[in-house]
């Protein structure tokens, strides 16, 4: 049975999403190297003036690399409940969850370097 809709219960999600992203970035330190990244792209973004569509990239580049890194961090949480102790098959997820997050840190300096990288060119001209 669902409960009625109610604008306070959407605004305790909102909270508790933040609440997690905070808890990411407090217990994942690669979180702040993506934070690091990240800010470092809007800059140049911002600096070199990119067009709509070159910010649709940039976006969709850093919200991958979150996405990925968020996911990976709730993995890990889970399979440390799951089984505190050694297990190779908890080793096997978390291994795969990390590839994923750099599968997209990957993508994401592609794209980056696809956006950014003409306007650093023209920029050395």
């Amino acid at each position: 049975m669902s409960r009625p809709f109610q604008f306070t219960g959407r605004i305790r999600s909102f909270k508790f999403a933040f609440g997690g992203i905070w808890t990411m970035l407090k217990s994942q330190h690669n979180a702040w190297v993506h934070a690091c990244a990240t800010v470092g792209g809007i800059v140049a973004g911002f600096l070199f003036g990119i067009s709509a569509a070159e910010w649709c990239w940039l976006v969709l580049a850093i919200m991958a690399v979150w996405t990925a890194e968020a996911f990976n961090t709730a993995f890990e949480f889970l399979a440390d409940v799951a089984s505190p102790e050694f297990h190779p098959l908890v080793k096997h997820c978390k291994d795969v969850a990390a590839g994923a997050v750099l599968i997209s840190a990957i993508g994401s300096v592609l794209i980056g370097l696809l956006v950014l990288g003409p306007h650093v060119l023209e920029m050395m001209k």
